[in-house]
């Protein structure tokens, strides 16, 4: 979390009003709810998982087991079970 000073980026006016109710703390402001992205949105992490799930997906539909999956993935079985068993595309 980076520190901004208020000073810098609030009007004066607003800065007046904070200050009746909080001086010289810390305060966190956080985003709003449609500013948030979902885990590995950003970094691409949840597009490379998606890639590999559907691959494991895909190998157990050609007759790939539990078991092999597992260890060609490096997960355990109760992962594999959950990813070739769940219902989103």
């Amino acid at each position: 979390m980076k520190y901004i000073n208020a000073n810098k980026v609030l009007p004066e006016k607003l800065i007046v009003e904070i200050q009746k109710y909080v001086q010289g703390e810390t305060l966190y402001i956080p985003k709003t709810k449609t500013a948030y992205l979902k885990w590995g949105t950003s970094s691409g992490g949840r597009r490379i998982l998606d890639r590999r799930n559907d691959a494991i997906k895909n190998s157990f539909i050609s007759g790939s087991s539990i078991q092999q999956l597992a260890e060609e993935y490096y997960l355990s079985t109760e992962t594999i079970k959950r990813i070739v068993y769940s219902q989103k595309k």
